[in-house]
């Protein structure tokens, strides 16, 4: 695809763009099953993401075209929707039946969406779909909408249309991203700063495993059940709402209310991992990128050993991670079962990094992941200058 979006859409519609809008996809750099919590997470923006394009139509239909899907639907303007089967347009229609659930109009959209974010990879594919719908419709149909109250919509479409029991921590943070800053997110209250990213000689590496996971079939949901039952049990004497309320002294005093070891190891990990922000976030606040390498090594270990939701795919990249001086630190990131891992590499040996970790990776996994470097960039916006939007050949 080497034609710019705007002459692909020419040809889908025959009419010219109304309007391109962008919406990130996002890295998680630590905490990490906290957002469902009530805790502390540090995403980020990527620039890699979702781009919309989009013109009214006189038809009361909403046309549904991808450059990177099959299913192209046309679906008429109606009072309400139900989700329909497992296709991607339900994402933007689950965001299209907020708006009219809260009485706003619309009318038909001829539209285009295509992105260059992995599909199943861990990094919010879903989400960028979600807002960059959201923010469109809302400056569309001059919604009123302010940028928090389109993160809690896309959030019930996740919860509630999509049925995946995820927290807010995606859609915040590619609605709020910021260019070289990270978010320190606090899920319970959504307050949030933005935390310059001192990396100094390092980049941000993102490997893909290439093992594709679907959240509403993993075991997400159980874990959320899990972390449920752990709370349940600390609140027969503990006054709190979320079980990041407590500090990792507090959970060792009572831990025993928990029966299941299993539940008791979930728990231990939501709690430490949240402490392990706070200390990430003083550590890139002090320029100490190795201190936050070590972290991130913490945060896999308690990952795999704790919430069991890695995997040996995961496991194999920070494997070799733990083995390349040049890489300050690794991790999975997203809600695992697959998906990708980060890496914190010196710039001047990625190279060299990418092609070791895919001999050694292809040698253990048997198939090779993917490796390439992301910058932090900003969160959703419209893209004003459009001209200079074109789809890479990739």
């Amino acid at each position: 695809m080497k034609d710019r979006p705007q002459d692909e859409f020419y040809n889908l519609y025959d009419k010219e763009v109304e309007k391109i809008y962008f919406s990130p996809g996002r890295v998680n750099l630590i905490g990490e099953h906290i957002d469902y919590n009530g805790g502390l997470v540090m995403p980020c923006a990527i620039t890699l993401g979702t781009y919309l394009l989009v013109k009214f139509n006189d038809d009361n239909i909403f046309r549904f075209r991808s450059l990177n899907f099959e299913e192209n639907p046309d679906i008429p303007l109606q009072a309400s929707y139900e989700k329909n089967g497992e296709g991607w347009f339900n994402y933007p229609i689950g965001v299209m039946e907020q708006f009219l659930k809260d009485g706003k109009k619309l009318q038909g959209l001829d539209m285009l969406f295509f992105g260059n974010i992995p599909i199943g990879s861990g990094l919010s594919s879903s989400a960028s779909i979600e807002v960059v719908t959201a923010f469109a419709l809302n400056d569309l149909f001059n919604c009123g909408y302010s940028k928090l109250e389109l993160v809690l919509m896309c959030k019930s479409v996740e919860n509630d249309f999509i049925g995946v029991n995820s927290g807010i921590m995606d859609q915040f943070a590619v609605a709020f991203g910021e260019k070289d800053k990270a978010l320190l997110l606090n899920c319970n209250t959504l307050d949030y700063k933005p935390v310059s990213s001192h990396l100094d000689e390092y980049i941000l590496a993102i490997i893909n495993t290439n093992k594709p996971r679907k959240l509403s079939e993993s075991k997400y949901n159980e874990r959320v059940q899990e972390c449920e039952t752990a709370l349940a049990a600390l609140k027969q004497e503990l006054d709190i709402t979320y079980l990041c309320d407590i500090d990792t002294n507090t959970f060792n005093r009572y831990k025993h209310l928990i029966a299941d070891e299993v539940v008791t190891k979930r728990a231990k990990h939501v709690v430490e991992e949240n402490d392990r922000v706070k200390l990430a976030a003083k550590a890139l606040d002090a320029n100490n990128i190795l201190e936050f390498g070590r972290l991130m090594y913490a945060s896999h270990d308690s990952l795999r050993d704790l919430y069991e939701v890695s995997g040996k795919e995961l496991d194999a990249v920070v494997e070799y991670s733990r083995t390349d001086a040049n890489v300050a630190g690794a991790r999975m990131t997203g809600a695992g079962f697959g998906g990708c891992a980060i890496a914190l590499v010196k710039g001047d040996h990625f190279k060299a990094f990418s092609e070791n970790m895919i001999v050694y990776y292809t040698h253990k996994i048997g198939y090779a992941p993917s490796v390439y470097s992301s910058l932090i960039g900003n969160g959703v916006s419209e893209l004003v200058n459009n001209e200079t939007l074109i789809v890479s050949g990739e």
